[in-house]
């Protein structure tokens, strides 16, 4: 059975990696793809859990092999999904997440038009600013330089299947959870998980 892919993307600071990675947590046959990046890794992040961190010459040179689904260049760094690993994963059955930003979802949309893109937003940019300054991962430059980006990325929303509002944490993790479960009991899934018991249900001669 071939598994779905789901694309996450949200602004930076709406909380869609804590959404994800308690997702994960609780939800079988569910797996992120792991990005690559040029950036540096921050305190905590582990090289090829959080990110595949690489330089950007060796990034350059997988663009120009063809060795990602997508890319896109974010506040001077690179950020990539490998296609080999996505295709692996889904044609071993496994749901694959896509954490990525609007402009690779755009692109894996072109790839892959069956994806099912759910899109986070914020309840309101006070609520967005407060986490990106809670979070102190970056400078106040870098900070502002996210904000003033934000609209632009969340008027992407429209091109989205799902829309979850990140208010209520818990509230939100039940929702993105609910659009798993739901596909996964889609005509098409429950034909391929359960084609025998189908079959014998319908071929069945019932003993009057």
């Amino acid at each position: 059975m071939t598994g779905s892919l789901f694309i996450v993307t949200a602004a930076s600071g709406t909380g869609k990696t804590s959404l994800v990675k308690q997702l994960l947590a609780t939800t079988n046959d569910l797996t992120v793809s792991v990005s690559h990046t040029t950036r540096a890794p921050r305190p905590g992040e582990i090289d090829g859990q959080h990110y595949h961190f690489t330089d950007t010459d060796s990034f350059t040179n997988g663009i120009n092999a063809g060795l990602f689904l997508e890319h896109a260049e974010v506040f001077g760094n690179y950020y990539g999904t490998s296609e080999e690993s996505v295709r692996t994963q889904l044609a071993a059955g496994i749901d694959v997440i896509l954490e990525i930003d609007w402009q690779g979802a755009t692109q894996i949309r072109n790839i892959f038009p069956d994806a099912i893109m759910i899109f986070i937003l914020p309840p309101s940019i006070a609520t967005l600013r407060q986490r990106l300054s809670t979070r102190a991962q970056d400078s106040v430059e870098v900070i502002e330089r996210r904000l003033a980006g934000a609209v632009t990325e969340m008027a992407q929303y429209v091109n989205a299947d799902y829309v979850v509002i990140n208010d209520n944490f818990d509230v939100a993790l039940a929702e993105l959870k609910a659009i798993i479960v739901a596909d996964r009991q889609t005509l098409s899934r429950q034909q391929q998980r359960y084609h025998r018991t189908i079959s014998n249900l319908l071929n069945t001669q019932v003993e009057e």
